[in-house]
């Protein structure tokens, strides 16, 4: 079955405050076989705005897929996610936790906060960039996303 967003970009809010990782992750989303349309935050409260088209942000358009960071300045990931899931005009909106975070409170909690998948950002170039062409492949190519 193909997804559900055949024919119009998909649209990733990828709320990341590292300016490397965010071309990084520009680079991998360019070689993606799958239109999508890369929109970033530098921080929580960036996210907010963007995820709620307020401020700066006015007119954003609705997010498939959220990939956040959890070490944020201004307001942390963690909180960003618990805002996201506890909102109902938001909370379907699948979350992607990429973070260098490898603690298990760090997990347990994104999970209990209905994180949808939590990632530990590798070290190397080459295998962060692998990691964001899988989220590409799963997240677009074979999961069905839901429609507004």
């Amino acid at each position: 079955m193909p997804p559900a967003n055949v024919g119009k970009p998909i649209e990733v809010l990828l709320v990341e405050d590292n300016p490397a990782d965010v071309r990084l992750t520009q680079e991998a989303l360019k070689e993606a076989k799958i239109r999508n349309t890369l929109h970033s935050a530098a921080d929580g409260a960036e996210a907010l705005d963007f995820l709620h088209s307020r401020g700066n942000h006015t007119g954003a358009p609705r997010p498939d897929l959220v990939i956040l960071d959890l070490n944020l300045p201004k307001m942390d990931g963690r909180e960003v996610l618990k805002e996201i899931k506890n909102d109902a005009n938001l909370r379907r909106i699948p979350v992607v936790v990429l973070t260098t975070s490898a603690a298990e409170e760090d997990i347990l909690r994104s999970y209990d906060d209905y994180a949808n998948c939590y990632i530990t950002k590798p070290v190397q170039m080459d295998d962060f960039v692998e990691i964001v062409k899988a989220i590409d492949d799963f997240w677009f190519a074979m999961v069905r996303l839901p429609s507004e």
